[in-house]
């Protein structure tokens, strides 16, 4: 599912139109968005928490020259998801 189909199915559930869908879709992201960049985590209870880690510094290989380079640190976006939405899905 793709931006756009997401929006139809929010405005099919909810009965709002596609715009104003799209309007709080974007919100949402952006505001995700905006906390994990202050570091802080944003939980949703029964859908799931997006946090923030810090990934090592670690070894790897350039493939196409099997030169060993070292892949610096960074922070990557995680996502864990709640309890009801695990079940949905198993």
């Amino acid at each position: 599912m793709n931006k756009a189909e997401l929006v139809s199915a929010m405005a099919a559930e909810s009965g709002l139109s596609r715009s104003d869908c799209k309007k709080a879709l974007d919100a949402f992201v952006s505001t995700v968005a905006e906390t994990l960049e202050a570091g802080e985590k944003v939980s949703l209870t029964g859908f799931g928490t997006f946090m923030v880690t810090q990934r090592k510094e670690r070894p790897g290989v350039n493939l196409s020259t099997q030169e060993k380079i070292i892949i610096p640190a960074k922070n990557v976006v995680k996502f864990r998801p709640g309890t009801d939405l695990a079940e949905v899905v198993q």
